[in-house]
């Protein structure tokens, strides 16, 4: 059963909560799967049970087409956000990782075709593989943070917080008054270009702040 860890692999003393996500919040990214540029945080959530460890092997849905990755800077919320202001956001955030927003792709763009929400092709269980989180003291700003996947040695996705089209604290502060973000709770913070597909055995590295480096694998 997933938990919240530390770099050391120690349990951190929160719940597991929701996972609330952002789409389109890097300009490129939106581009590239020609989709329009929203005009406020384009907002859904993943259940708990999205949540796997980073460092099992990533086990994919069969026979629904398409498994992208997305890879994104987590956010471990300490302490409960309710129409919270830019501060105290910042202020609420106990951990820094990284994380895939898995995404049946396929599915994805079925729904949107029809006008239907994306759940089916966002929030499935082991949706969202997370690393180990940092204390944000020990990375860079939130405002520039860069980050990365490689997949087979081959560097995919490159970002940096700085594109944001929303800063980190007004992102947080805004989710916050649509729905209270509780201790446990993560928020994902968006994609950069370079999305692609997942294949079986496929190895992939994760990189954040330049100094910390998480490994995954996709199961056979």
């Amino acid at each position: 059963m997933y938990q919240h860890l530390d770099l050391q692999g120690q349990p951190l003393p929160y719940g597991v909560g929701k996972v609330v996500c952002v789409g389109r919040s890097y300009r490129d990214h939106a581009t590239e799967l020609n989709n329009p540029i929203p005009s406020e945080p384009l907002l859904f959530i993943k259940p708990a049970s999205s949540l796997v460890d980073l460092a099992a092997p990533l086990v994919l849905p069969k026979g629904l087409g398409a498994i992208h990755h997305e890879v994104e800077v987590a956010l471990l919320i300490g302490r409960r956000l309710c129409h919270a202001d830019e501060g105290e956001a910042l202020a609420g955030i106990v951990g820094v990782g990284l994380a895939l927003d898995l995404t049946l792709r396929d599915v994805q763009d079925n729904l949107k075709a029809q006008g239907h929400p994306w759940e089916r092709a966002k929030a499935f269980d082991g949706s969202c593989p997370i690393s180990p989180f940092v204390v944000p003291d020990c990375v860079t700003r939130l405002s520039e943070l860069e980050f990365s996947l490689a997949v087979n040695g081959q560097f995919r996705q490159m970002g940096n917080t700085r594109d944001l089209m929303w800063p980190v604290g007004l992102l947080l502060a805004e989710m916050s008054q649509c729905f209270t973000l509780n201790p446990g709770d993560i928020v994902l913070t968006g994609t950069p270009k370079g999305v692609g597909e997942l294949l079986t055995q496929d190895s992939l590295e994760l990189q954040l702040d330049g100094q910390y480096r998480f490994n995954a694998v996709v199961a056979g």
